[in-house]
């Protein structure tokens, strides 16, 4: 494993990316409304990332290893769509839950973070579970500090959802991230106290824990990117970007608009 370390001039840049990152939610919650098509929300990302902002949409043409070039700017996951939801025609209704997965190349550095949004009026099983992972990310995040481990994040978020009835997708993880999009270390968010990779100043890595209303388990559709849950419950994730500082943590990725850590996260 080889974790890049930041300086204070990838730290700032890195700020500055993370920032626009959460802007762009900011700038999209408005229109996060019954009757949009997710199509609709990606034009208006995309728009606002390339023409305002004078950023490049990361997830846009995309290719790791085993896959097809990601056509879109942002992800859009509905309801038991885990992650990478491609937008399309499908128009959002009362009672749906999204994830919009931002991630903004800004001079050469990556910004990524995710909300979800509650579409009109949600089920209070569909808020629940949003209010619960975004607990679950803020607890991750409250572990982060030099000397702590990658699984005391992973074992904190997993002990949440799992006590509060849900389970915690493994397939996927949060990153390492900077001038790539996707770096060492990968931040399971599940595991033991103590294992793991130890954290040092100058880590930069993201926290975005996919929580399931139902089981774990997960598939892939046939557009080679969106994950569902196998039992078509319900799923929901946020995301920050997250840097080890030499006393605790930052978080890159905060805005006017960005929801408050829960009030039992003591900063």
């Amino acid at each position: 494993m080889s974790v890049t370390i930041k300086n204070n001039a990838d730290i700032e840049k890195m700020r500055i990316a993370g920032k626009l990152a959460s802007e762009v939610l900011d700038y999209i919650t408005p229109h996060v409304i019954p009757g949009i098509t997710t199509d609709e929300l990606d034009r208006l990302c995309h728009d606002y990332m390339v023409n305002v902002q004078n950023t490049i949409p990361a997830p846009l043409n995309y290719a790791p290893p085993g896959y097809a070039p990601y056509p879109k700017s942002i992800c859009t996951s509905i309801n038991q769509q885990v992650c990478h939801g491609v937008p399309g025609e499908r128009v959002l209704k009362s009672g749906d839950i999204v994830n919009l997965d931002i991630t903004v190349i800004k001079d050469g550095y990556h910004g990524d973070t995710s909300r979800m949004f509650c579409v009109g009026t949600p089920t209070p099983q569909a808020k629940r579970l949003c209010d619960i992972t975004h607990d679950c990310m803020w607890i991750g995040i409250a572990q982060v500090r030099p000397g702590a481990t990658l699984g005391d994040i992973g074992h904190a978020i997993q002990k949440h959802a799992e006590s509060s009835g849900y389970s915690v997708v493994r397939e996927f993880c949060g990153h390492g991230i900077g001038k790539n999009f996707h770096e060492d270390p990968q931040v399971l968010h599940y595991g033991r106290p103590g294992a793991g990779l130890a954290l040092q100043a100058g880590m930069i890595f993201t926290i975005e824990p996919m929580v399931n209303a139902g089981k774990r388990d997960i598939r892939q559709m046939g557009d080679g990117w969106t994950v569902v849950t196998k039992d078509r419950s319900l799923s929901a994730q946020w995301e920050h970007t997250v840097l080890v500082t030499p006393d605790g943590y930052e978080v890159m990725t905060l805005s006017a608009g960005t929801p408050p850590p829960p009030a039992f996260i003591a900063r």
